[in-house]
């Protein structure tokens, strides 16, 4: 997910922030009691509810893996236009793990972020990683939302737009900026001609609205949600439509629903680049191994000069500039992934090798062709969602302007959202999501998350009348929860069983420390399977 440019908290105003969020004693109400069936909706609901649009009950099929045996399928059509519901409908590819007690409190919707990321895995992951008791509460619904992956239609405007070896993302000259820009134009142009018909349909409201039709099909009166990253806007969103069918609200690493989404991106740069120093300092830690230096300045100096050498002769054939810039971006995310970089890193820039850069990008930065979809996804979402500009004047001047301050991924993520500019399908205005209808929701933020900088939470948490915000004080990762921390596990684990919560602080977890091997993530870092299914960029 990328986000508005907005200035970055003073070092002293964050610290008097959390410090008051950490003494901060007042629990949210309790929307219902532990393992208790949400209750009926009110009068006004109610009415809603025959407004509601028509779903057929689902029929769940037995789709069961080793590691998830319990797991079921269905399909779900909706209306390609809300406003049109008896038009033409879409499909929406779900799982459930069904609950085991006695008494449920109904279905936990789960969706990974992006926009453009496939839920259906997630939905046996989380079943999996909340306590037994938790987990047997609640039905755990993963999605596909529309244009996604094993839904129908799925979107893939541009097959081979990520083909190696791209221009370098930093147009230093007029020709490489024009090449990137005829790329750029070319995918948007690729989406209108494939997709004309369903653009307009593809957006963070219209997703909002499949909810309530999936709320309705599943015959539950009201139901919870859990969301990573863009999850966390779409929950909002869907929050702010439908204030009183919402039981509990899980919302991790959150957007900030203010910059959506031309600044948010703008503001991900300086953090990126923030976050990818932090990983240049942690090298310079260990130059026992990596003998690339132990002051941060020289290490950093190295990287961009390996970046310089790349310019010239791409590693493997494949990896040039940009494409370096795909496989560290990942450790921005996920400090798990550090020590396989940093041996990337060293063999190049050290030891003349480059096969161990070139496996790094096959791992993290090259693009399957699943992922033709996804980003697909996001970047008819994103183009959809909120107006863009479409002077390219103004990103060139915003873009330097960023560059010379976050030069590590400000031209990169420009180019990967630069279709936007020229997007053909009208945009909407984002919607304001302050909410003082909502029960009160859970969120949680690391302080040095990089894709959704700290700021955004604050704001989600001001929007949002009696949510608690709990801060992963000194963590960087995007995505905290049920990663490892015992601390923010348990405060989510507490909240889906009662909807109490209060503001609070839990330390982060240690940094990873050099892994033996660059084939495996070492076991301590914590975290690996879920941002594996978290993916990148959102």
């Amino acid at each position: 997910m990328l986000h508005p440019a907005k200035k970055r908290v003073a070092l002293k105003k964050r610290a008097a922030v959390l410090l008051s969020i950490a003494t901060a004693t007042v629990a949210a109400a309790v929307t219902s009691p532990a393992g208790a069936t949400p209750t009926a909706a009110p009068a006004a609901s109610a009415r809603a509810a025959a407004a509601a649009p028509a779903a057929a009950a689902l029929r769940w099929t037995g789709c069961a893996t080793t590691r998830y045996p319990t797991l079921q399928c269905a399909s779900l059509k909706v209306p390609l236009d809300h406003d049109r519901p008896a038009g033409r409908q879409i499909s929406l590819a779900l799982t459930r793990v069904p609950h085991t007690a006695a008494t449920s409190q109904g279905p936990l919707l789960v969706n990974p972020g992006g926009p453009g990321g496939s839920g259906r895995a997630l939905a046996g992951f989380i079943a999996s990683a909340l306590p037994d008791d938790v987990a047997a509460q609640y039905d755990v619904i993963g999605f596909d939302p529309r244009g996604v992956g094993k839904s129908e239609p799925a979107l893939d405007c541009g097959p081979g737009h990520f083909t190696p070896v791209r221009p370098d993302s930093v147009p230093l000259d007029a020709q490489t900026e024009q090449a990137n820009l005829e790329r750029v134009k070319s995918f948007a142009e690729s989406c209108q001609a494939k997709h004309a018909d369903v653009l307009p349909y593809i957006g963070t409201v219209s997703a909002a609205r499949d909810l309530e039709v999936l709320r309705v099909a599943l015959g539950a009166a009201k139901v919870s949600y859990f969301g990573y990253s863009y999850g966390t806007y779409l929950g909002a969103v869907y929050a702010k439509l439908h204030p009183d069918r919402v039981h509990r609200l899980v919302l991790d690493s959150v957007v900030d629903p203010g910059g959506v989404w031309y600044e948010d991106n703008l503001a991900q740069d300086q953090a990126f680049d923030a976050r990818h120093k932090a990983f240049l300092a942690w090298v310079a830690q260990y130059d026992e191994k990596y003998k690339l230096g132990t002051d941060p300045a020289r290490v950093e100096e190295r990287w961009y000069a390996m970046r310089s050498a790349l310019r010239a002769t791409p590693a493997g054939g494949k990896v040039g500039p940009a494409e370096l810039e795909d496989t560290y971006m990942p450790g921005g995310y996920y400090n798990g992934y550090w020590p396989i970089l940093a041996e990337a890193f060293s063999a190049y820039e050290v030891a003349g090798d480059p096969k161990p850069l070139v496996a790094a990008y096959e791992r993290f930065g090259a693009v399957e062709p699943s992922a033709g979809n996804s980003y697909s996804v996001y970047t008819a979402v994103q183009c959809r969602d909120s107006a863009w500009p479409k002077d390219w004047n103004q990103w060139r001047a915003d873009m330097w302007r960023t560059h010379a301050k976050a030069p590590f991924m400000t031209w990169n993520n420009a180019w990967y959202n630069a279709p936007c500019a020229f997007w053909e399908t009208e945009p909407l205005a984002a919607p304001d999501v302050t909410n003082a209808d909502l029960p009160p929701a859970l969120l949680l933020q690391a302080t040095d998350d990089a894709a959704t900088p700290f700021e955004g939470a604050l704001s989600m948490k001001g929007k949002l009348k009696g949510s608690a915000l709990v801060v992963e004080e000194g963590g960087g990762n995007h995505g905290v929860a049920l990663s490892g921390n015992k601390c923010l596990d348990e405060k989510v684990a507490a909240y889906l069983r009662t909807g109490q919560a209060s503001d609070a602080t839990c330390p982060a977890q240690p940094a990873p420390k050099p892994a033996a091997s660059t084939r495996a993530v070492p076991p301590s870092a914590g975290g690996t399977a879920l941002h594996g299914l978290l993916g990148f960029r959102g």
